[in-house]
């Protein structure tokens, strides 16, 4: 068959069978670029089958298959085996419409379905962005992670997730790795050390990463440095997800840097944070021009509908949340604050860096740094940690004054003297036992911290000399083994961070007690066997509370957690005042967590240091604690111009969102089977022999289990390469690559991985995975199946019709490739003799077509019909009859709905240029139009620009079955 290369071109459309390098291939996607039409497509033939890859017209020839010159051939199987697993292939294969906004499989995999986190879905998914950008600001604890799986969940759902990289702390790494896997099926490589040296090992040095592997998460950290950014900037992605993203705020940074490129780069880009906003209206605007560069006009002014339109934010007692979390959130206890009196040591301590350091009276400071009132509260805060934090801080302090040359003699020495004096009165505190570290051990046994019990408890501090003191006096005064408590600490590799944490959520972990500093307060889950957390010392900021306290009480949590903080309580009245401040800190925290869920308005500060700052000048007498703590009333009034971010968000009385949609969970078996395990049992008959036999002789190892809910197989070579991109330790452990174990239903998946939490594997990825829709065991399914027709042929089988009847698919795509409507049709023939006129029926899915065709069950196949050749005249005419009337009606009213829309966004970059000649910088002039220009690029991509008809299956009436 000969095309013109113009008729070649509007068959380049997903779901198009194409031969390229005398191979046959599946169309993915397609994207018009200034190099032709470049053309995604997975192999079909044996040769390629495993195989993805890009080609562009213009360099290779790309042959598209006319869907009007399909051979009809029959189909023989038994119960029409081949025929019903290509059909629901091709379904699974069929990307769902860019405008619709049901949950197609979001709610199919093992989160929860809570109403909250389906509305940051529909808010991603709105047909009315061209682009999924949201910020997913939602307060501590609400599940972000579980949003961003359901989002990238419905985006590879829709043919938009091909390319996803995932940006992250590196301490959550694997934990976000995990969710994503064992909640959705989306396998990530995770690219922390370990794997970037085996990327290393595998590829040459001069290959690009980003370009082998298709979906990647890598901590910010390591994808800053500039060898990642000049390989980033070489790359585009379907989706882009950034954690913790309130450190991209500050336009000086490498994290800003790489965050404006990835946004450039990504059509779908999620931003995460429970912080979102540092209070300045300038560092907020930046994180919302990264989702979109026209949502903040020129002049910099927020505007609170376009912020709306782009952020979600609830917190704990927000009226939707607090109606779907039920017990699966117990509410938090009171805060527990102990008053510990100091010892006599401790209080010689306290009252030398009273009289000499911090409140020196007439006789001046010996301190000799030019900030003259920063050290002494560095010496305050060490000494209300631990003897041993103001031991290390003394010691660094002499070091360094000793050696500095700048300072004059006599002032360093002055300083010197003091230092040492109170080195000396710190050492005999530490001859003596603390009496906050008594407390602590007192506290951990009455809550039955100890030999024999499976109680656990986090214990937080600030300083690492801390830290190392817990670590090694705990153990031995509760009576229990070195490896019942572990330290957690910024200075631990990433591999080494997330073992630690993946121990602490084990059951059968000897952990009880994990001691950490605040590289844990942010993001990473504590709370799968712990509901115990005490501050050994209290940070000077509430955001650093509220973090800290998140890491226990969060969604999830089914026990009441409860928060302590120990104070140390000196004799001197000035040091006992301090003690009030810092425990009226922790009451404060508890009030806005229950009224706002946002600790941070409270001093307006809106970072750790800038609340630390604000803290220091109470301590100090130079503020009062009302100046620098507003009252949670009026934050949550939102009465003054301090308050803009609280009106930007939901704040109790003042919601204006509508109402949470109702879960809705899709209809199982939209399509041919009731369920995946069905689909994927019939695909292995299809594809082996006996797939109950071993792989020695032609099988899988097939095993079904209905009474436990799982099945098994021995995974085959092809099937074993898709899953090589989990962790090697998960591989082994579990022996997934020797032995995959399929929990068949959402309930015995759970338990799995609920149960891998209690075994003594020493690892919560569980033993039997669940077959959600997207499992790669599926897609792999999916693509034996779809092989098993030649090139351009199409099945005849038997049905409920009346004479022989075509089962046909329509799609309309954008210049992106990406599909914007699709229809499912019937062509019926009902004059025997006349193959030219065909009846076309529209049907509301493919549910309701199969139900015309009498396909919704299986069927007895009496064998192959003898011949097709007189249904063969029947596709061209049905082709071209499905064609027309898409055109004059479905895709017409689809054309101009996602018209509009592409119009709607092309007006509003042509107001924001408007303006930008008036009001912009000078300076920002070049960059910003040089992004409008992008965006613009992008609106035109997105309006509809083909149609592809195919048909999918040739049904004849029973009795012309019945004849052979």
């Amino acid at each position: 068959m000969t095309t013109s290369k113009p008729d070649v071109r509007r068959w380049l459309a997903p779901g198009a069978m194409v031969v390229i390098r005398d191979e046959e291939w599946l169309v993915r996607a397609t994207e018009d670029t200034t190099d032709g039409v470049a053309v995604h497509v997975q192999g079909l033939g044996e040769l390629v089958r495993d195989t993805t890859a890009t080609f562009y017209d213009t360099l290779d020839d790309v042959t598209p298959l006319d869907p009007a010159e399909a051979r009809v051939v029959a189909d023989a199987s038994p119960r029409y085996r081949t025929a019903r697993l290509w059909l629901e292939s091709t379904l699974r294969k069929t990307a769902v419409p860019l405008a619709d906004q049901s949950l197609s499989v979001a709610t199919r995999g093992l989160a929860d379905a809570l109403g909250y986190q389906q509305v940051a879905v529909r808010k991603a998914l709105d047909p009315q962005n061209l682009r999924p950008r949201i910020l997913l600001a939602d307060a501590v604890g609400l599940g972000k992670t579980l949003e961003i799986g359901m989002i990238l969940s419905e985006l590879v759902r829709r043919g938009r997730g091909d390319r996803i990289l995932v940006v992250t702390p590196r301490h959550v790494l694997e934990q976000m790795q995990q969710e994503l896997w064992t909640r959705f099926a989306l396998p990530f490589v995770r690219l922390d050390t370990a794997g970037i040296q085996r990327v290393r090992q595998k590829l040459p040095a001069t290959r690009n990463p980003f370009t082998y592997y298709r979906r990647a998460i890598i901590s910010i950290d390591t994808l800053k440095s500039d060898r990642y950014v000049a390989s980033l900037r070489k790359q585009r992605w379907d989706a882009v997800v950034i954690d913790e993203s309130h450190n991209l705020s500050n336009a000086e940074t490498l994290n800003n840097r790489l965050a404006r490129l990835l946004a450039r780069t990504t059509e779908a880009l999620i931003l995460a944070s429970a912080t979102p906003h540092n209070g300045k209206a300038d560092s907020f605007a930046e994180l919302i021009r990264m989702l979109d560069p026209v949502a903040v006009p020129p002049s910099g002014e927020l505007d609170r509908d376009e912020i709306r339109r782009l952020v979600v934010r609830r917190h704990r007692h927000s009226p939707e949340v607090a109606s779907a979390v039920g017990a699966d959130w117990a509410e938090r206890r009171e805060p527990n604050n102990i008053l510990i009196p100091a010892t006599p040591e401790e209080n010689a301590v306290a009252s030398e860096l009273e009289h000499t350091w911090l409140w020196p009276g007439t006789g001046g400071s010996p301190y000799s740094g030019a900030r003259g009132t920063f050290f002494p509260w560095t010496l305050a805060k060490a000494f209300l940690s631990s003897p041993a934090a103001l031991q290390e801080t003394i010691d660094g302090r002499i070091e360094r004054v000793a050696k500095d040359t700048k300072v004059p003699f006599d002032r360093a020495e002055a300083e010197l003297r003091a230092l040492r004096h109170l080195a000396i009165l710190n050492e005999r505190t530490m001859r003596t036992q603390a009496a906050k570290y008594t407390r602590l051990v007192a506290y951990l046994k009455e809550i039955g911290v100890g030999a024999g019990s499976a109680t656990r408890a986090v214990i937080f501090a600030e300083r690492l000399e801390t830290l190392y003191w817990l670590h090694r006096s705990l153990p031995g005064d509760l009576g229990l083994p070195a490896d019942a408590v572990e330290l957690m600490h910024g200075g631990l590799t990433d591999p080494e961070q997330q073992e630690l944490v993946e121990r602490f959520k084990q059951e059968q972990s000897a952990v009880r007690v994990l001691v950490t500093g605040d590289v844990a307060s942010e993001g990473v889950n504590l709370h799968a066997q712990c509901h115990e957390l005490i501050h050994y010392d209290i940070p000077w900021s509430l955001i650093r509370i509220e973090q800290r306290n998140g890491r226990i009480d969060r969604y999830g949590q089914k026990h009441p957690p409860q928060i302590t903080a120990l104070l140390l309580d000196p004799a001197s009245e000035r040091f006992a005042g301090d003690v009030r401040v810092l425990a009226k800190l922790i009451e404060k925290e508890d009030e806005a967590h229950a009224a706002l869920g946002d600790v941070a308005s409270l001093m307006g500060r809106y970072d750790v240091k800038g609340e630390e700052e604000e803290i220091r000048a109470v301590l100090a007498g130079v503020k009062q604690l009302d100046d620098v703590l507003r009252p949670v009333t009026e934050v949550a009034a939102g009465n003054d111009v301090a308050a803009i971010f609280a009106q930007l968000f939901d704040t109790p009385g003042q919601v204006d969102e509508p109402a949470a949609a109702p879960e809705v969970v899709p209809e199982a078996g939209a399509g041919l089977y009731d369920d995946e395990v069905s689909y994927l049992e019939e695909a292995l008959r299809e594809a082996f022999i006996d797939p109950t036999a071993t792989p020695a002789r032609g099988g899988v190892g097939w095993r079904r289990d209905e009474a436990f809910g799982t099945v098994e197989l021995t995974p085959p070579p092809d099937l074993v390469q898709r899953l090589e991109v989990l962790p090697q330790s998960y591989l082994a452990d579990r022996k997934v690559t020797e032995r995959l174990v399929l929990a068949t239903t959402a309930a015995r998946g759970k338990d799995r991985l609920a149960a891998a939490l209690r075994d003594d594997k020493g690892t919560s990825w569980p033993d039997a995975h669940y077959l959600s829709p997207l499992h790669p065991v599926l897609d792999w399914a999916a693509d034996r199946a779809l092989a098993a027709l030649g090139r351009n042929e199409v099945f005849a089988v038997c049905g409920e019709v009346e004479s022989s009847t075509v089962l046909l698919l329509g799609t309309l795509t954008n210049k992106r490739g990406q599909v914007v409507s699709t229809a499912w049709l019937t062509a019926q023939f009902p004059i025997p003799d006349d193959p030219s006129f065909a009846l076309v029926t529209p049907h509301d899915s493919i549910r309701d077509a199969l139900q015309a065709l009498g396909w919704t069950t299986p069927r007895a196949n009496p064998g192959a019909l003898a011949t097709t050749d007189h249904l063969q005249p029947l596709i061209r005419p049905a082709v071209h009859e499905a064609a027309a009337y898409l055109e004059k009606t479905v895709f017409e009213a689809a054309r101009r709905d996602a018209q509009q829309r592409v119009d709607a966004w092309r007006r509003k970059l042509d107001a924001w240029d408007g303006e930008t000649a008036v009001l912009i910088r000078r300076s920002d002039a070049a960059a910003s139009r040089e992004r409008i220009a992008e965006e613009r690029k992008l609106t035109e991509s997105m309006a509809p620009a083909r149609q592809l008809v195919r048909p999918l299956l040739v049904v004849v009436p029973d009795t012309e079955g019945e004849l052979q």
